[in-house]
């Protein structure tokens, strides 16, 4: 089996600005696997994104795929956007000289050799052991950023470590508590991110019903957060809680098990652990201040007075919307409906895109995520005004299949197949790539 992943970064320490990018060949990439096929061997990573779905749904448990793969209700909207790339059309040009090319962006002061970006995903310990940790790696070795999930395995300070200088973000689930959303703000600065990316669509969690058919959710069990339990505010809002209140579920061979689970997961001894009672105590002190329904535009004040970092606004899908977060004085937008997980029945991302695009013009980036599978997707993505795309599930199950390897394959791809899908349609660089190389087919 092969994975064949080249460096495509300079390792040098330098400045974001001076930040230096080296070839990337998609032909190369090609070549490799072509010839390592002469000697019967083929890639361990499928190459189709949406079979690698299949594939990995036999490596993992039924409750990691559960929890990765699906949707709010009916999982319309997994399916809208994943259908409505098809509506748009691309219109190759011929004979235009496409040897040179240029795939690279710029983003809030950063070269990239590539406009894709990793969505934050939670719980990645559910796919496999190294969790975050792999996927930091990853994205550091072919400097694509990385937006750390807020319901990560492991802790930002230790992904921060591992990944250098490479470029990466946090994503910020809004607290009820002000001042552990503050905490987890500057630890996210002190761990070297670039942005804080506050997602706004799950100021509760979605009707999502492979999860409650399982009744499983992984938090209860200590599973995806690690942000938290690092956290010397969170912990203090642990010791001064007050959880007398016991369920009154009856115990079972079930309970136990769980509750072993979660004596193992959460930091620390086992028997110390299990001896305190703390872990549990610390679940149900996450479970009470977890989100917030009542967040509003009004709190934004209260971030932007915090940090000096872009603030990027994630799951934006309305215009006005758009022109509010450009009034409160918002650094970005990715628009995006968290791949079908909260509302369904929801708007496609890249059919909210040309609306949101036409609000916002160029005063902010647009990034968009929540569908996207091929180099095509990208492309369009791009010519409807996204200045990035960010993936999620895709490299969840390159991880779930060979950990950073498959992370790495799975990022290499998509660069792959979107520079050759730009370049046999006649464009040579990203500027190129606007909405007249489309046509609409409803």
């Amino acid at each position: 089996m092969i994975n064949a992943v080249s460096p495509v970064i300079n390792n040098q320490r330098m400045s974001k600005q001076e930040t230096k990018v080296s070839p990337f060949s998609a032909v190369e990439r090609q070549k490799t696997i072509y010839t390592a096929g002469m000697s019967g061997q083929k890639p361990k990573i499928p190459i189709d994104l949406t079979q690698l779905e299949t594939v990995a749904k036999d490596r993992i448990s039924k409750e990691a795929f559960a929890y990765i793969s699906g949707g709010a209700g009916k999982e319309l909207t997994i399916g809208s956007n994943r259908n409505d790339f098809s509506k748009w059309q691309i219109l190759p040009r011929m004979l235009r000289d496409v040897s040179e090319h240029d795939t690279s962006i710029e983003l809030f002061g950063r070269k990239l050799p590539s406009p894709i970006m990793l969505s934050p995903v939670g719980v990645l310990e559910m796919a496999h052991k190294k969790a975050d940790l792999a996927v930091a790696k990853a994205a550091a070795k072919l400097h694509i950023p990385y937006i750390l999930s807020n319901q990560a395995s492991t802790p930002m300070e230790e992904v921060g470590k591992v990944m250098g200088d490479a470029p990466r973000w946090f994503q910020l689930y809004w607290s009820k508590s002000y001042e552990l959303v503050e905490s987890l703000v500057q630890r996210a600065e002190a761990s070297g991110c670039e942005a804080i990316t506050v997602t706004l669509d799950t100021t509760m969690l979605g009707w999502r019903m492979q999860d409650l058919d399982l009744a499983y959710l992984p938090f209860l069990r200590g599973k995806g957060i690690a942000q938290y339990t690092s956290d010397p505010v969170f912990q203090s809002l642990v010791d001064k809680a007050d959880h007398q209140a016991r369920p009154d579920n009856r115990i079972t061979l079930d309970t136990i098990l769980a509750l072993i689970d979660l004596m193992k997961t959460y930091p620390g001894n086992f028997f110390k652990n299990l001896r305190s009672g703390r872990p549990l105590k610390a679940v149900r002190t996450f479970i009470n201040l977890y989100t917030k329904p009542s967040l509003h535009w009004s709190d934004l004040k209260f971030l932007r007075e915090r940090t000096k970092l872009p603030i990027v606004l994630k799951g934006i899908l309305h215009p006005e919307d758009a022109q509010i977060a450009i009034d409160h004085g918002i650094d970005g937008i990715i628009v995006s409906n968290h791949g079908g997980r909260q509302v369904d029945g929801s708007i496609s991302t890249i059919q909210a895109l040309p609306a949101i695009k036409k609000t916002v013009k160029d005063q902010i980036p647009l990034i968009i995520d929540s569908g996207i599978r091929t180099g095509a997707d990208v492309m369009k993505a791009l010519a409807l005004g996204a200045k990035a795309v960010c993936i999620g599930r895709p490299y969840v199950y390159g991880l779930a299949l060979d950990g950073q390897r498959g992370v790495e394959s799975v990022i290499y791809n998509l660069m792959s197949d979107f520079e050759l899908n730009m370049r046999l349609s006649g464009y040579k660089s990203i500027e190129e790539l606007q909405p007249d190389i489309l046509k609409f087919v409803p």
